[in-house]
C-alpha cells in the first residue's frame, strides 16, 4: 500500500524558511516521479516543484523558482521541499504526490498517489 506522509509545515514570518518532508512508503522509491503541489483557500491546487523518476528533470513553478528547492533522499525514501524567502502568498496546504515512471509533470492528474497535506502559513 502506497502511503505519503507530509510534515514540517507551520507558521513562519515573511522572509523566513521552512523545510517540508514527505515520507514515502513506496516499494521502489527510485521509480517514482515526486512532486509538491499546494492549495490556498478558495483556489485550485497548483504545481510547485517536481523531480522526474530518474531525477534528471527538475521543474519549478515560476512563483517559487529561486526560493524553493526540491530534493530527495533515496536511503530514507523521503522527499523534501526547502522553502526560503517565504511570502504571505505562499500560505497553503502543501501536498506531496507520486507518479510511477513519471517525468515530473506539472498537471496534478498525472499523479496517482497523494499525501494528506501539511499547512504552511506565512504571516506578514
Amino acid at each position: 500500500q502506497v502511503r505519503l506522509v507530509e510534515s514540517g509545515g507551520g507558521l513562519v514570518q515573511a522572509g523566513g524558511s521552512l523545510r517540508l518532508a514527505c515520507a514515502a512508503s513506496l516499494q521502489s522509491f527510485g521509480t517514482y516521479a515526486m512532486a509538491w503541489f499546494r492549495q490556498a483557500p478558495g483556489k485550485e491546487r497548483e504545481f510547485v516543484a517536481a523531480f522526474s523518476w530518474s531525477g534528471r528533470i527538475t521543474r519549478y513553478s515560476d512563483s517559487v523558482k529561486g526560493r524553493f528547492t526540491i530534493s530527495r533522499d533515496y536511503d530514507k525514501n523521503t522527499l523534501y521541499l526547502q522553502m526560503s524567502s517565504l511570502k504571505p502568498e505562499d500560505s497553503a496546504v502543501y501536498y506531496c504526490a507520486a507518479d510511477e515512471y513519471g517525468l515530473g509533470y506539472v498537471q496534478e492528474y498525472e499523479y496517482e498517489h497523494w499525501g494528506q497535506g501539511t499547512q504552511v502559513t506565512v504571516s506578514s
